[in-house]
């Protein structure tokens, strides 16, 4: 996960618990407490975040305006990556399809089980292409990156 995206959750959590702990926001990013205490620090530092002590070890999060204004740029990077990699998955299905089915096939085996594979997966029922569980006598396709790597049944790879 890149810093921008660990930051972004990190505002939108802020946003939705002020009072929530960095050991919290840590298990929900999956990295470590200090990892949080430096992206906070940051934030901080930044201007992105105020915070205010409630109790002796309580804290109360908030964002500034420049992080609320921070929070909607870093979401819209987010979701102009996302929406871009969703179509470079899409055109990739579409062209992995249509070489399989001049192949003469119009069943697949797909290999792998993430958000790439399901977007296989949808493309497959727009085309009418067949998915099947296992089959030797099949191409197997499955996610590489941006992109999709096909497995004939001869052993040669397209």
């Amino acid at each position: 996960m890149a810093n921008s995206e660990h930051e972004l959750r990190i505002l939108q959590e802020i946003e939705r618990n002020p009072e929530t702990t960095q050991a919290t926001l840590a298990t929900q990013l999956g990295v470590a407490v200090g990892s949080i205490n430096w992206y906070v620090k940051r934030l901080i530092n930044k201007g992105y975040i105020k915070v205010t002590h409630l109790q002796r070890r309580k804290l109360h999060y908030f964002l500034t305006p420049s992080g609320l204004a921070l929070k909607v740029k870093l979401t819209r990077s987010y979701m102009d990556v996302s929406l871009r990699t969703y179509r470079e998955l899409r055109q990739s299905a579409r062209e992995t399809l249509t070489q399989i089915h001049r192949s003469g096939y119009t069943a697949i085996c797909i290999d792998g089980d993430d958000e790439a594979t399901e977007i296989l997966r949808l493309t497959c029922l727009e085309q009418d292409m067949r998915v099947e569980k296992k089959s030797t006598q099949l191409p197997i396709i499955r996610a590489d990156g941006n992109t999709f790597v096909t497995e004939m049944p001869n052993g040669k790879d397209k």
